[in-house]
């Protein structure tokens, strides 16, 4: 990847990191994203609770098993930067998520 050690590669990692929270707390307006989250399967209910408070905001959503017990979701949003940054910190906020990640578009 081009680093010359561990140090260059954390240091260009949470340049990164820092960057995308910046861009994300600078949302406004309509705007279409995709937000992805992977999780294990036995927490499909607690996917769905978050999921069924922002119908409104989803156009689409795939569900993919992925590996073992993993389960992968992958949402379309269109809709206000409020209500996308809301559902994003719902997911996040919630431990037993692995992963969430937001792109916009």
């Amino acid at each position: 990847m081009g680093f010359s050690g561990r140090s260059d590669a954390i240091r260009a990692g949470i340049r990164s990191f820092v960057a995308e929270e910046k861009q994300n707390e600078n949302l406004s307006g309509n705007i279409n994203a995709i937000l992805l989250v992977v999780h294990n399967d036995e927490y499909d209910d607690q996917v769905n609770g978050i999921k069924h408070s922002f119908e409104d905001l989803i156009t689409t959503h795939m569900h993919s098993k992925i590996e073992g017990e993993k389960c992968m979701e992958l949402f379309m949003l269109k809709g206000d930067a409020n209500s996308v940054s809301s559902i994003t910190r719902d997911f996040q906020k919630n431990r037993r998520m692995d992963t969430v990640k937001l792109v916009t578009l």
